[in-house]
């Protein structure tokens, strides 16, 4: 998810029963043999860096990073991953995009379509959905005290959009500056919690309705839940 909601769910993620961080773990192992097939180097592969730097916020064991970059590099059976993109509306018509990595693509697009048509929404085809969305870099920092001080430094580092949330301060910028703006962000002393690249919505809309939004955020959990679901990206604020 993308906005005030989307740090909060990686926190309640970090706070997962052991049941559901091996699930964690899981998709964080198919994330690191994704992006390895670009090259095993991270120094070389940003992708790669920031799927192993995200293994390393959730302690992943070094023996699951080791095995997953193992089986990229073919020493271990290879299970045919790809990364598959998913467009649709879901609840209240609100745009929803879902990035998978699957070994079986049929399998899981006739599961996620099963669970937009639960949630009363429906899948779309590839650009339907996506234009309402920009590619972005986001950081998140750990809040001090005099937020606004370490807003306003934030913002003369020449970040895109800072947003300050419950559980930090969102830092926005383009993707392809995402590295550079990182480093900048730790040499002026910030602490920070996570780095992603995202997709953010060009124009987010608000559900004040609270029956609507509960219908809205279980429709989100269950394509979170699934075990192929590495991201889910909708244009709602709560």
């Amino acid at each position: 998810m993308s906005g005030h909601s989307h740090w909060s769910t990686i926190k309640r993620k970090k706070g997962a029963s052991d049941q559901e961080r091996g699930k964690i773990f899981s998709k964080l192992a198919k994330a690191i043999s994704v992006a390895a097939g670009y090259g095993t180097d991270p120094a070389k592969n940003f992708k790669l860096r920031l799927a192993m730097e995200k293994a390393k916020e959730f302690n992943m064991p070094k023996e699951n990073v080791k095995r997953a970059l193992q089986q990229a590099q073919g020493k271990l059976a290879n299970k045919g991953l790809e990364e598959v993109a998913y467009e649709g509306y879901g609840p209240e018509s609100i745009a929803v995009i879902v990035e998978a990595v699957t070994d079986n693509r049929n399998r899981t697009t006739a599961e996620i379509k099963n669970i937009f048509e639960r949630g009363g929404g429906s899948l779309a085809s590839p650009g339907a959905v996506s234009f309402q969305f920009k590619k972005a870099g986001m950081i998140v920092v750990q809040k001090k005290e005099k937020i606004d001080e370490q807003i306003l430094k934030l913002i003369d580092l020449g970040v895109a959009d800072v947003e300050e949330v419950d559980d930090g301060i969102e830092v926005f910028t383009r993707f392809e500056e995402l590295n550079e703006i990182k480093n900048k962000i730790k040499k002026a002393g910030f602490q920070i919690i996570t780095a992603e690249i995202t997709s953010q919505p060009k124009m987010p809309i608000k559900i004040d309705n609270q029956e609507k939004k509960e219908k809205i955020l279980k429709f989100i959990e269950l394509l979170e839940k699934h075990d192929d679901v590495q991201e889910v990206y909708t244009n709602i604020l709560f």
